[in-house]
């Protein structure tokens, strides 16, 4: 085709102007550290997650806090205007500039934008707008694609910042066509047990800003408030050592979290013995209870095998493997491990104990914590450690298991 003369001419990178991709805080200091600190101008955001995991209620949070520089559309497909009010009014989220509107049409939403011309615009959810001409239902890949292209193109042309809200299919993973998550700029993953109240917001994708931070929130009858110092909620705190128990540290993204294995072994009635896993990686676990079975002689063969994490945590992180191994071992023995004590690496199918990333931090957030003996793995670079915790390095799993009892 003929060249076009383009209505804007290319400028060295130098030249340009980067004001306008200056993010916007939100007023929540945990989804800041996510976005990479905050909204940017014309930024389309998916939030993804499942069903009553919080995520209107984290967005009616934002929203009210985002109206005090600004006209906020909240846009509610799923519910009735009068049922957000109430939400609104349960956890203090009323804002002047904070509007609302049920709308399920496109062209209607697009009007009221063009009425409250707003900084920030919240769809929720994305999987119940319709655009008309468009086949399919509601929800459908058509639908969706349609919609959201339409509405980054929006978000472009105005500056508007535009949030999503998406659904998530059993596996959770982002329901709809993946190109969605190619589409807008930031993906936000809104995670955490229904029966629990923590809750984490991960970032899956972001142009603006990293992807390996966590926000960390509690979710309660009176809305969702920040948890800057997180460690604490997933220990049990008791005076004495119980046997099936051992202290791990886990990073999420760049974030250290104390956490908790707790293990069960008992005489199994069954041909089968079950292997039952709560927050944690049921294959890892089954390569644990292999590795014990094989390397240290630990008759799991005829037991019942449950593993679980405390306060609703999901572990999926290979540095827990050593945490799970010795909770395995002291549940077997009937043996404690200190309370004193974390255990940080992964194990190998030779039973050796590999290193893992971020051993510095993790320790120093153990130290923090009061814990005074951490097992890690040999080559660990333990020399530059806070001095208020011993390191023990080892090799295997038999080392880890000496070290942890007392030989």
């Amino acid at each position: 085709p003929a060249a076009l003369t383009p209505a804007t001419p290319a400028v060295p990178i130098g030249e340009v102007d980067a004001s306008a991709a200056g993010a916007r805080p939100t007023g929540l200091d945990e989804l800041d550290r996510v976005l990479g600190g905050g909204l940017v101008p014309g930024a389309v955001v998916l939030l993804a997650g499942e069903p009553g995991v919080g995520k209107s209620t984290l967005l009616l949070e934002a929203g009210t806090h985002a109206a005090t520089t600004g006209p906020v559309l909240y846009i509610t497909g799923e519910e009735s205007a009068a049922q957000v009010r109430l939400r609104a009014d349960r956890i203090g989220a009323v804002a002047g500039n904070l509007y609302l509107a049920a709308e399920t049409d496109l062209a209607s939403l697009l009007g009221h934008v063009a009425v409250v011309r707003p900084q920030l615009l919240i769809v929720d959810s994305v999987q119940t707008i319709t655009m008309e001409g468009v086949d399919g239902a509601p929800g459908g890949v058509s639908q969706i694609r349609a919609v959201t292209a339409a509405l980054i193109a929006v978000a472009k042309q105005h500056a508007v910042t535009t949030v999503l809200v998406g659904h998530v299919t059993k596996d959770g993973s982002i329901a709809g066509p993946r190109a969605l998550e190619h589409l807008v700029d930031v993906v936000l993953h809104f995670e955490g047990d229904r029966h629990a109240q923590f809750r984490m917001v991960r970032a899956v994708k972001n142009r603006y800003g990293p992807t390996d931070e966590i926000g960390c929130f509690d979710l309660g009858e009176q809305g969702i408030t920040e948890v800057p110092d997180p460690s604490g909620l997933f220990l049990t705190h008791r005076q004495n050592a119980v046997p099936g128990t051992c202290v791990t540290v886990t990073l999420e993204g760049r974030r250290p979290l104390l956490s908790e294995v707790q293990t069960l072994v008992a005489p199994s009635a069954l041909d089968i013995p079950r292997r039952v896993t709560s927050g944690l990686d049921a294959s890892r676990v089954g390569m644990v209870l292999a590795v014990l079975s094989r390397r240290a002689d630990l008759k799991l063969g005829k037991q019942d095998v449950y593993a679980a994490t405390v306060g609703g945590v999901r572990l999926s992180e290979p540095s827990v493997d050593l945490a799970v191994a010795l909770a395995l071992a002291s549940a077997v023995a009937d043996l404690s491990v200190p309370g004193s004590v974390v255990a940080i690496g992964e194990v190998g199918l030779a039973g050796e104990v590999r290193r893992v990333t971020g051993v510095q931090r993790r320790l120093g957030e153990a130290e923090r914590m009061g814990f005074r003996l951490a097992i890690v793995p040999v080559g660990s670079g333990a020399a530059g450690t806070p001095g208020g915790i011993e390191v023990r390095e080892v090799e295997d799993i038999r080392q880890a298991m000496a070290a942890a009892f007392g030989g």
